[in-house]
């Protein structure tokens, strides 16, 4: 059945049925599982979610950056079909299977480098980073591990000792993995010296902090998101990445990119290091690989790859047949979509509009920043002051949520707006999201300004 690609409202957000269903939630899913927006999903497509209660809803968020081409993307469905009635499951360690070879084969022609290249199949996200730094650790023979200010890495204990943000993340699941290191990440907008001095400052400083804390003979890998995810969609300034890069060879240093976010067309290109030719020797992937199902990756350099042990890598679900049937249509619907100039149309449809917004409320619109179909607003109380707001973040997006726009909000702070729209959204559904934005986010200054709460 076609879902109409119509924002509908049909009762109050939630509506009567998606209240009946968060009360069953309450009753049998943990405390600890949070829910942004408590409306029950039936049926997605495009840039559609129809709720339990016949509302259709305006998708910013892509399930954080997952859905990439769209939910039950048609060559998605297909494939995933057909994998199912063939089988479900032998455990690629037991008996291997074809399709785990070709999202292998895919990994190494997409990601950057024409260097040989080897991949390993995984479930999440975090298991990807886990995994990355466990081959790191192998083929360096050292334990140390950098990370930046902001990252998110993942909920496991080791890639919470990576992740920055303590709550929810960390607060009280400690102790956490050892020899990780933290130095600060360029952040033009936050940078004590100025967004002029960001590149060069930042990179000495993170030299320093390698030097001093660590040693540059004890560090195995150093771990980044060339933009930064749920620490707020922060994107280091031009040149800082590729000086990190280089300087990580010279000291034989492997560079992991955590690519989960950005990776697969969502930044404008395949993967966010290829917008400054910067090649990573160990590549994290997930999210938006395969169409919405769990699937993530490591992939490198062949010699580091190979250097780990056989039986040192894998898992029991890992690189599921179903899920890597998934990817390869997934991957060819990028391909024969050019999704990653779709990711710099949305972009070109975004920036005016965000722009306006920050003119007609500049103390309140701190930063715009992004790349491609990965954008955010950063929002302030005072302008100059760059005083994080968070209430203000949070108060427009249930404004938003009220009428049918599913939106994100994230930053170490809790005060950025992001927009993940799936690359499949339409453009009349892209102009009248960022109507419902814009109008939600007028109203809510608005009610700040005259007393009312937002």
């Amino acid at each position: 059945m076609s879902l109409s690609q119509e924002r509908i409202l049909a009762t109050e957000i939630p509506g009567p049925r998606s209240q009946e269903l968060q009360a069953r939630k309450l009753a049998a899913v943990s405390a600890g599982v949070g829910t942004t927006l408590p409306v029950y999903v039936e049926q997605a497509g495009g840039g559609i979610l129809r709720d339990v209660d016949g509302n259709q809803l305006i998708d910013f968020g892509s399930g954080i950056a997952v859905t990439t081409v769209g939910n039950a993307a048609p060559r998605v469905v297909e494939a995933v079909q057909r994998q199912v009635a063939d089988f479900t499951h032998t455990c690629f360690m037991v008996t291997p299977y074809e399709e785990y070879v070709a999202v292998c084969e895919k990994l190494a022609e997409l990601t950057p480098g024409d260097h040989e290249k080897r991949s390993a199949l995984f479930n999440s996200g975090a298991e990807a980073v886990e995994n990355a730094v466990k081959v790191a650790r192998h083929h360096t023979g050292r334990d140390a591990v950098v990370v930046f200010d902001h990252a998110y890495h993942g909920r496991t204990n080791l890639t919470m000792a990576l992740t920055a943000k303590n709550m929810p993340y960390k607060h009280r699941f400690g102790p956490f993995a050892g020899e990780v290191y933290r130095a600060p990440m360029a952040y033009p907008y936050r940078w004590p010296g100025g967004a002029e001095a960001c590149a060069e400052e930042a990179f000495d400083a993170f030299v320093a902090t390698v030097h001093t804390q660590v040693g540059e003979a004890n560090c195995a890998a150093v771990l980044i998101e060339p933009i930064q995810g749920e620490g707020g969609f922060i994107v280091p300034p031009p040149g800082w990445l590729p000086r990190v890069a280089e300087w990580c060879r010279e000291q034989g240093i492997l560079l992991i990119a955590d690519e989960i976010q950005t990776g697969f067309a969502r930044t404008g290109d395949w993967f966010a290091c290829d917008h400054e030719g910067v090649v990573p020797d160990l590549v994290t992937t997930a999210k938006g690989m395969a169409g919405g199902l769990p699937l993530a990756a490591v992939t490198g350099r062949a010699e580091v790859m190979d250097s780990v042990h056989v039986g040192g890598l894998g898992g029991t679900y890992g690189g599921n047949p179903v899920a890597c049937a998934a990817a390869l249509a997934a991957i060819e619907t990028m391909e024969a979509e050019d999704l990653p100039a779709r990711a710099r149309a949305i972009e070109a449809t975004f920036l005016p509009r965000l722009r306006g917004l920050a003119e007609r409320h500049p103390d309140r619109v701190g930063d715009i920043r992004g790349r491609g179909a990965m954008l955010a607003v950063e929002l302030v109380s005072d302008g100059p002051g760059r005083t994080p707001d968070p209430a203000l973040a949070a108060a427009v997006h249930r404004a938003c949520s009220a009428q049918g726009l599913v939106t994100l909000t994230c930053g170490t702070f809790g005060n950025v707006f992001r927009f993940l729209p799936p690359l499949a959204i339409g453009d009349d559904l892209l102009a009248e999201g960022l109507d419902v934005f814009e109008a939600a986010f007028d109203e809510v200054v608005a009610g700040q300004l005259s007393g009312k709460v937002g």
